[in-house]
Parts: structure tokens; sequence; C-alpha cells
């Protein structure tokens, strides 16, 4: 069990991505055999999301069988989806329904209670739940499972004294973060019952009254407009709350084909306040509009501001399997290294080389960088795999040897059809925790707290 929870925990093992190449490449028996032989837990539950798919839920269930033997609540309740899908919901029930003392479990009541809506017993789930409903988070659920349920009236009979809370909590001055999403709880529940026209009255009530808690509440008031094409509502907020709603008023601007016209007053909204939040939504934009070069003109004052502000990255990752668009990106005369992250240049600019083919080039440019982001020779064997070259990339993995190594000699022999020799290539568990580095005890204060940074 302690394997599955490092596994899960890390995304180590035979990694969720792995795991879909192999099945991608019609590996399914492998991923089975390596679940039964090795312990893979993301194999296992790749293999049976593909059964469950197919329909063979019994096989689905052997899969599972051994690592729910092992007492781990994950693999019990991927059991217990597997019987659900497969219509065996009394059993399913019957797995997890929680004694008496489960009962004073709010995470244990909240499981039942989707396994429950989900074997068609509604009213049961939502009496599970009832007693929890002052955590937010157990309303969320209470929202989910009963969509399409023909409940909604119940279910905003159990919201409403939330949402009248946070109108108190406003009224009075004070923060309440229990009662913080009602409000917009208590409008998706009005629309989705066709009530769509009183949930934009009720919230728009309160958004002008300033009688909410979160910013949540207002981004969902400001949604809730668009889907509905309550445009000029939309601007009126958006012209008051700017930097919560400009963007999502722009948006239902361009899904109404107002494409212009949301272009134009993103423009208006940068000459007036040169906030990041407008240069990143309309540099994003006109990159998905084909448009790199006014992207970039758009972008550009942001690429050397500092970490999450640096509009560099979010076009470059757009781009990384477009690397003709790529290199044209990282080219251009205003653009700079990635303020903090230079490193990142290297290999941004290696990749791109690597996908046009100048193997050589990219390589030189990796082997140069100053301050490599990883074991260069892992990156040189990344970019040989990104040109195509996957028998020398698998010889200089080979050669390197490490965890690590081997790690990535994974996805380029399955590449070359050999995913047999892939899984028994790729480290076991016990060799990647062995492999991990062991942290330095440090000096502990009398408050249990670390003498030394960080503390």
């Amino acid at each position: 069990m302690d394997d599955l929870v490092w596994q899960a925990g890390n995304n180590r093992g035979i990694s969720p991505g792995r795991v879909g190449l192999l099945l991608e490449h019609g590996h399914l028996d492998l991923v089975i055999r390596a679940a039964a032989e090795r312990g893979e837990w993301f194999c296992a539950e790749g293999a049976v999301e593909e059964l469950c798919r197919a329909g063979e839920f019994a096989r689905a269930l052997e899969v599972m069988a051994p690592f729910v033997t092992t007492g781990w609540r994950t693999a019990l309740w991927a059991k217990v989806d597997i019987l659900l899908r497969a219509g065996r919901t009394e059993e399913a029930g019957h797995l997890v329904c929680p004694d008496e003392a489960g009962h004073a479990s709010t995470t244990e009541c909240r499981n039942f209670a989707e396994v429950l809506a989900r074997a068609g017993r509604i009213d049961e789930a939502i009496d599970l739940l009832v007693p929890h409903i002052g955590e937010s988070w157990i309303r969320s659920v209470l929202v989910e499972i009963t969509e399409g349920q023909g409940r909604d009236e119940r279910v905003l009979e159990l919201i409403a004294p939330h949402a009248e809370a946070a109108r108190r909590v406003c009224d009075e001055g004070r923060w309440d973060y229990s009662c913080s999403d009602a409000q917009e709880l208590q409008a998706r529940v009005l629309e989705r019952a066709g009530r769509a026209d009183v949930a934009i009255r009720i919230l728009g009530q309160d958004i002008a009254g300033r009688r909410f808690l979160a910013q949540n509440t207002l981004t969902a008031y400001a949604e809730l407009l668009a889907r509905h094409g309550r445009l000029d509502e939309l601007r009126e907020l958006a012209a008051q709350d700017a930097h919560t709603c400009l963007d999502i008023y722009a948006g239902a601007l361009r899904a109404h084909g107002q494409a212009e016209e949301a272009e134009a007053v993103m423009r208006d909204a940068i000459a007036a306040d040169d906030w990041v939040g407008y240069r990143a939504w309309l540099s994003s934009t006109l990159l998905r509009d084909g448009r790199l070069d006014d992207a970039i003109a758009v972008a550009e004052p942001g690429f050397s501001w500092y970490d999450c502000s640096n509009l560099l990255a979010p076009l470059v990752y757009p781009l990384l399997d477009r690397p003709e668009e790529l290199l044209h990106l990282l080219e251009h005369p205003s653009v700079m290294p990635h303020h903090g992250h230079e490193e990142y240049r290297h290999w941004w600019r290696a990749f791109a080389l690597a996908g046009l083919g100048r193997i050589d080039e990219a390589i030189a440019l990796a082997e140069a960088d100053p301050h490599p982001w990883t074991d260069p020779r892992i990156v040189k064997a990344n970019l040989l795999t990104t040109a195509g070259h996957l028998d020398a990339a698998a010889a200089e993995l080979r050669a390197l040897g490490t965890v690590k190594a081997h790690e990535e000699l994974f996805e380029v022999l399955v590449r070359q059809g050999r995913a047999a020799e892939a899984i028994a290539a790729h480290p076991t568990v016990a060799e990647q925790r062995a492999a991990e580095p062991k942290p330095e005890p440090v000096p502990l204060g009398e408050n249990g707290y670390s003498l030394e940074p960080p503390f």
C-alpha cells in the first residue's frame, strides 16, 4: 500500500502519460501484465478504463483485484466505479456503505452519496449530505450529483439559508468563508432549472449592492450574463470590475461574432490601464487566431516581467509542436530571455531547431547552456528523439544508465515498436524510490520548526 500511495502521490511508476502512449499504440495486454506483475497503479487505472469502455467489466475487476486486496481506499473506490459502470449498483453500495461511525465522517458520506446518486438513489444521497450541508464543498457536491435529477427545488431550499447568510455577513461587514460560494451555487441551480432570469435578477442585485464575499461570485455572474447573451448588462459590469470581467465580456463578443469589437475593447483597456491580464488575454487570443506577429506585439512589453506575469511562456507553449512558428517567436528581435529562468530560452530554441531537423544546431545550443535545467545528456537524447533519430537517442540513454535515463528510454522504445522491451527497461517503483534524494536532517527549534531556511 505504501508503494501505491507513493506512486499516486508522486506520479511515478509508469506514469499516466506513458501508460497512455502504450494504449495509443494498442498494447492493452502489456499494460494489464505490467499492472499484475509490477504493481503499476497507473497501468491498472489505464487498463480498467479501456476495459470498461469496451464493456469488459469482469476483466476490469480482475485487474483491480490485487490492488483492492492491499486495503488501499483509492483502489476500493476504483472497484466501486467498475461495478457502477457494470450496472451492479447494489453490490457497489455494499462495498462502501458507511457504518454508524462512518456517518460522522464527512468524506465518507460524500463518497457514498456519489455512489447512491450514480445508482439512481438520489433522495438517499441528498439525505446523507444534509447533516453536512454547512460545509461549502459539500454544497458543491450536492449541486453536482443532483444535476438533471429533477431535484432542483429541494436543492434550492437547502442552499437558500446559506446564500442569505452570505448576504447578512456582508451587511454586517464581516467575512465568513463557509458561506462564500452559496450565492453562485444558488444561481447555478436556478439557471439549470430553467429560471435563468431569476438567477440573473437575484445575483445581479447582490452584485450591485456589493453583497457578496468572494470574487468567484462576481465571475459567476459575469459568466451567467455571457451564457444568456446579456451583453449590455455584461458591458456595464465590465466597466465597473474590469480586471475580473472584461475578458468575459470580450469572450462573449467573440462568441456572438463580434471579434473585431472584442479586440478593440481590449486594446482600449490596455491604452487606459496597461494591466498584464489585458495583454495576456489579447495576445493569447491573437495567437489562437493565427496572428503570431500581432500576438508578439501585444505581449512584448511583458516579456521581461517577473515569473507568472511574464507573457513569453503563454505564447511559447502552444507552439511547442509548431517548430517553425516557435523559432519565429524566439528569434523575434523584441523577445527577451524569460526573466529569472533564462535557461529555458536554450531548450525552447533547441527543441524548435530539432523539430525542424537542424539537430546539430540544436545540440550545440543546448550544450552551450551555462545553467542546464536537467542532465544535458538527457536533453541531447530528447532532442534526437524530437528530430526523429530514435536509434541514436536510445543509444545515448542506454549509455547514461540512470533511473531518469531509463524512464526516458521507455518512450523511445515504444515509438520504435518495442513496447515489451520498454516496460522491461523502465525502472521499478523500488528502483525509483531508492534513487530519490534523501533530505538532509536539519536542526529543529523547541517549537518543532527548522532553525535553517526554508523555515
